[in-house]
């Protein structure tokens, strides 16, 4: 019976390794066959720039293009299976209606093509929305700029279409609006990320924006403000209290000696005793009798 059970624990040991053993041959073998796809493809003035997704050497580029007006992709003659991670497309405004396309790129290598990545712009043009965001506690501003390409020939049906989610996650949710929008009832503390496109007759325009992501601050008195606060407190303390205790210690005699009262001296010449000469009479002044004094009984006697 033992023997029997060790038998079997060791089948199941080696169909176990041999399944594991298939498995790892199968995702290398799968791995080998997927080219990866180029990352961080942006467009800065017509000059599209991406970065490699690996380290491996003798991989090429194609860059595409397509109208809002068709799903046809085509090939920019200018941008076909080459090695450098950047390349002009400013030809390709002259072939988009209002001069507005899309743009993507894939690698391709030893005839393995990775799936195609699209492009966005950095700095919003006639045909890429340029806007910023306004956090605040639980919402987010999406500040549109006002005027674009689109509205003469489309006029109420141009609009931008603006997506949001929180950072990290694919941003899936979108609203359609014709001005700037208040994305509400966000939480609190985490990043919320957006990105916007231009759209005609319910069809993207042109390249939608790089994504940009913003932290949605905490209500009532921010984490930050506490700390600035704080900061700014203790560099008081720090900065008042050893001035106002040295000043007490080594500096008293100074102190008392500027609080005591001056001793003003008000024109002292107007205080010095006066002398008045008498000048002798002249012939013509009357004579009086001279009293030398009076007593009390000579005053009322008589």
């Amino acid at each position: 019976m033992c023997s029997e059970t060790r038998r079997t624990l060791r089948n199941d040991a080696a169909t176990m390794f041999f399944v594991l053993l298939c498995l790892q041959n199968f995702v290398q073998v799968l791995s080998e066959a997927t080219l990866l796809p180029p990352k961080n493809i942006r467009v800065d003035k017509w000059q599209l720039r991406w970065s490699p997704a690996t380290k491996e050497r003798d991989i090429m580029y194609t860059v595409q293009y397509r109208s809002f007006n068709t799903d046809e992709w085509k090939v920019v003659p200018a941008c076909v299976q080459i090695v450098s991670n950047s390349c002009n497309v400013a030809s390709t405004k002259a072939k988009g209606e209002h001069g507005c396309v899309m743009l993507r790129v894939l690698a391709e290598k030893n005839g393995l093509t990775s799936i195609p990545v699209k492009a966005c712009s950095r700095h919003g043009d006639s045909c890429d929305p340029d806007f910023n965001l306004i956090a605040r506690p639980g919402s987010l501003t999406v500040r549109l700029a006002s005027d674009h390409s689109l509205t003469p020939d489309f006029a109420e049906f141009a609009k931008h279409r603006i997506y949001f989610g929180k950072q990290g996650e694919q941003l899936k949710k979108y609203t359609d609006v014709a001005s700037s929008e208040t994305i509400r009832e966000l939480e609190e503390g985490q990043r919320y990320c957006v990105q916007v496109q231009y759209i005609a007759t319910n069809n993207p325009v042109g390249l939608a924006s790089c994504i940009q992501c913003e932290l949605i601050p905490q209500s009532g008195d921010s984490t930050q403000t506490l700390i600035i606060v704080s900061v700014l407190v203790v560099f008081v303390l720090v900065a008042v209290i050893p001035g106002v205790t040295y000043i007490l210690i080594f500096q008293r005699k100074k102190i008392k000696r500027y609080l005591q009262p001056y001793n003003i001296n008000i024109m002292p010449e107007l205080f010095e005793p006066i002398h008045i000469s008498i000048l002798p009479s002249s012939q013509s002044d009357e004579h009086f009798d001279v009293l030398s004094s009076i007593t009390p009984e000579e005053f009322g006697g008589k």
